[in-house]
């Protein structure tokens, strides 16, 4: 990041996800940065190949994320179709406004199970 302008550098990633897997068959992914057209994929990608067969569930922690366009709700809205299609809980952990108010301004409220705390996703998927 250019410090005189806060500018991020050309080609820098302006999101990045960690994956952890707490339990057998649960996997969260760890999400941080802005999801917006140029970096979407980054949680895209990761969510694709997580939701195979065999997993149990998935978290998508998305506290440390900064700004979520449209985009970024279009990767989580497909995530959450395959998850439907495979039958496997698929739960977004949010709290802040930068990640609830574009989900709430969509009325996709309703499309997404979302709770406060990584804790309480993987107690929801039975993985606690």
């Amino acid at each position: 990041m250019r410090e005189e302008t806060g500018v991020p550098e050309p080609g820098a990633t302006l999101a990045s996800v960690r994956t952890d897997r707490p339990a057998d068959g649960v996997v969260v992914l760890r999400v941080s940065g802005e999801l917006d057209t140029s970096s979407a994929d980054e949680l895209a990608k990761p969510l694709r190949d997580t939701l195979v067969a065999g997993v149990r569930a998935v978290v998508v922690d998305l506290l440390e994320v900064r700004f979520l366009g449209s985009a970024g709700l279009e990767a989580l809205v497909t995530g959450s179709k395959r998850a439907t299609e495979l039958d496997v809980p698929l739960v977004l952990v949010a709290a802040g406004r930068a990640v609830l108010r574009p989900i709430e301004a969509t009325g996709l409220t309703s499309v997404f199970t979302i709770v406060d705390t990584v804790e309480d996703a993987l107690t929801k998927v039975g993985a606690a």
